[in-house]
């Protein structure tokens, strides 16, 4: 095997591969055993043409996509290695000579990993945190495990109020006539969820159970369902159960029955303390990505269009495993929410390309400040992962790829370097 490399503009390459005449017909040969079982002359046994004589009926471009299937990932693997180049996307292929007793030729067009030019990353203002709490944040809080421990009760002596739980059928007409999609039996509805189109969870406030009543609304003009965007419609509604939350009294007995702690008192003044912790991280958390946002808008880079389209089916395979793992495909997903598969891919463009200018600026920043990975520092990640996968943290280590090894050590790096921005920056 045999490389050429030329760089392009825009922080392309192209790979230019040569594979010895002789392992092409060795791929050749291969493809005809494979082959050869299912291609039938007269005169011959199935499985027993010879070769030739395929060749000769066919033409002996019968083997050459089988044989340049063979032949590419194995070379390309080579090349890539070979090139020295930080590659970034996947490749383009493109077969440039394939013909018997020549060498096989191929170009990989591939987009290389940008170099970055930082502009100012210390320094930079952020907002101060705040880590204040008030009694209104505590008792927020005291609420929330309120409703958490509230008891549901159905309720049979008053009509529909803003957030009751209830059970209705319900049939929208449109000009009259009943549309697809627009029947419930027996659906669960909490009132005030914004489940249903604006407007129409309003309306049921008031309404008595196994009373019918009818509901207008009209559909938004970006509803996912063409034909009723914009549209008035009228939904026959009859609610045959109403459901509220009892919340339990906020006393001593309450703190002692959702905390560790006998009174009230004692319960807010933990709650208090541990409020104050969130706010203090979530403050930390917000000048970390300010300063972040900021170091990525000072820099300059060149990120090839193919290094993002990368990015963008890495993302899109991961969205499409967490929707299976839901029982969802993308299209359900799709018809539940009004998104199109196309804005979905153009607002996960936007998001790659700001994922790669974020990865490639602090890799920057980790390689300015020479931020090293100790090995005490790889270790304690190693042991944080163990936990969270139940395993022996020696033992993942060990079956660790040199890679996988390299590739954490690399993302610990650009922890470091969100650390190192926040703390050289400046509270306004």
């Amino acid at each position: 095997m045999s490389l050429q490399v030329e760089k392009l503009e825009k922080n392309m390459a192209k790979l230019t591969i040569e594979v010895a005449a002789e392992d092409l017909e060795k791929a050749i040969q291969n493809a005809y055993r494979k082959q050869k079982n299912r291609i039938s002359l007269p005169g011959f046994r199935k499985g027993k043409v010879p070769r030739q004589m395929i060749e000769k009926m066919y033409g002996p471009e019968i083997f050459y996509d089988d044989a340049a299937n063979e032949l590419i990932p194995k070379a390309y693997s080579e090349a890539y290695d070979e090139s020295g180049l930080e590659i970034v996307s996947q490749p383009e292929i493109d077969v440039v000579q394939i013909e018997k007793g020549k060498p096989f030729i191929f170009t990989a067009e591939v987009a290389i990993k940008p170099e970055v030019t930082l502009g100012e990353y210390k320094g930079l203002e952020v907002d101060k945190i705040s880590n204040r709490v008030t009694q209104k944040d505590v008792d927020a809080r005291v609420q929330e495990e309120a409703d958490k421990n509230a008891r549901t009760v159905v309720i049979e002596d008053r009509p529909v109020q803003d957030k009751d739980e209830i059970i209705l059928d319900f049939e929208g007409f449109v000009d009259g006539e009943a549309f697809e999609g627009g029947k419930g039996e027996n659906y669960p509805l909490t009132i005030g969820s914004g489940s249903f189109i604006p407007g129409f969870e309003e309306q049921l406030i008031g309404v008595e159970a196994e009373k019918e009543t009818e509901v207008k609304v009209t559909f938004p003009e970006d509803y996912h369902a063409e034909e009723l965007k914009g549209k008035e419609a009228v939904f026959k509604c009859t609610v045959h159960e109403i459901k509220a939350k009892e919340l339990p009294e906020i006393d001593d007995e309450f703190a002692s029955e959702v905390s560790e702690f006998d009174t009230l008192e004692e319960y807010k003044s933990d709650l208090k303390a541990k409020i104050k912790e969130q706010k203090t991280k979530e403050g930390r958390a917000k000048q970390e990505d300010q300063a972040v946002e900021q170091a990525v808008a000072n820099a300059s880079m060149e990120i090839p269009d193919a290094m993002i389209e990368t990015q963008v089916r890495q993302m899109t395979d991961d969205f499409r495993r967490r929707m299976q793992y839901q029982g969802l495909t993308v299209e359900q997903y799709c018809q539940l929410t009004g998104m199109t598969e196309e804005k979905m891919t153009e607002e996960m463009r936007t998001e790659a390309k700001k994922r790669i200018e974020t990865r490639l600026v602090l890799e920057a920043v980790a390689k300015a400040e020479n931020i090293e990975v100790s090995d005490e520092r790889f270790d304690e990640e190693i042991a944080k992962m163990a936990e969270a996968y139940r395993m022996d943290a020696d033992k993942m280590k060990e079956n660790m790829a040199d890679r996988e090894k390299k590739q954490l050590k690399e993302d610990i790096a650009v922890q470091e370097a969100i650390t190192f921005l926040a703390d050289h920056a400046v509270e306004k």
